[in-house]
């Protein structure tokens, strides 16, 4: 039988623990909840950030899951669970608003188009499978930022440099997306109107998943906009039936 090996098996726990958590956490809360020594999960931590594998946060002292840590999930991400999960309730949705509706993750400050139902008729959009765009730009982006506390924002996004600019228009300070997130909040849905390209308009709505940072959002030609009220009920129903799929 193989010999355990003590500090693969923690390094594991950790990415797991941290892979399930909504937001970074202390390095000495993740000792204390795996019951880890402080030293051993500092050394761990470092070692993972190093090969990106984790992110530190030096402001909020906190880590997260890191890039190296998503780009070794695409062995499992090229079955593309979440887009087979997505697909039917984003096809009916697609056939009840007449728009070409996404499903994206947040990965760091860019949303990830995982799933893209195109609407019969309507024009080719740059939200194809695989594209990554600015998430502070983005209605689908917003709708999961919004839903993040204040401090991870703020670590997302933390000077004028990390605000990508497309068409001159969107925020480009963190005062400027709070107000944005603000709004999306208290609207309950996000939406981006000429921000990701001129003449196009967006709404969407967060998935309620703690494992998945996920949205789902319709996207139409300013010059055919359907009723907004309507295409945002045919996004929360679909968006309560993907996070049901995703228990």
């Amino acid at each position: 039988m193989p010999r355990p090996v003590p500090a693969a098996t923690a390094t594991l726990r950790i990415l797991r623990y941290l892979a399930a958590r909504p937001t970074p956490v202390p390095a000495s809360r993740i000792a204390l909840d795996l019951g880890l020594a402080r030293s051993s999960a500092y050394h761990l931590l470092t070692a993972m950030a190093e090969q990106s594998f984790v992110v530190h946060y030096p402001d909020e002292r906190t880590w997260g899951i890191g890039v190296g840590a998503w780009e070794v999930g695409q062995g499992f991400g090229r079955q593309e669970p979440l887009a087979r999960l997505a697909r039917v309730p984003l096809a009916e949705l697609v056939d009840a608003v007449g728009h070409t509706a996404h499903l994206v993750q947040l990965h760091g400050r860019d949303v990830l188009y995982l799933a893209e139902e195109r609407a019969p008729g309507r024009p080719p959009l740059v939200t194809d499978v695989g594209v990554r765009l600015p998430a502070h730009l983005t209605a689908s982006g917003r709708a999961i930022l919004a839903s993040l506390p204040d401090a991870q924002v703020r670590a997302l996004y933390p000077n004028r440099a990390a605000f990508v600019d497309r068409t001159g228009i969107g925020p480009s300070t963190l005062p400027e997306l709070r107000h944005v997130l603000a709004e999306t909040r208290a609207r309950g849905h996000a939406t981006e109107d000429g921000e990701i390209t001129p003449g196009f308009a967006s709404v969407a709505v967060r998935v309620d998943s703690r494992a998945n940072q996920v949205s789902v959002a319709v996207t139409w030609d300013a010059r055919q906009a359907p009723d907004v009220a309507t295409v945002t009920a045919a996004l929360a129903r679909t968006a309560a039936i993907i996070a049901r799929r995703l228990l």
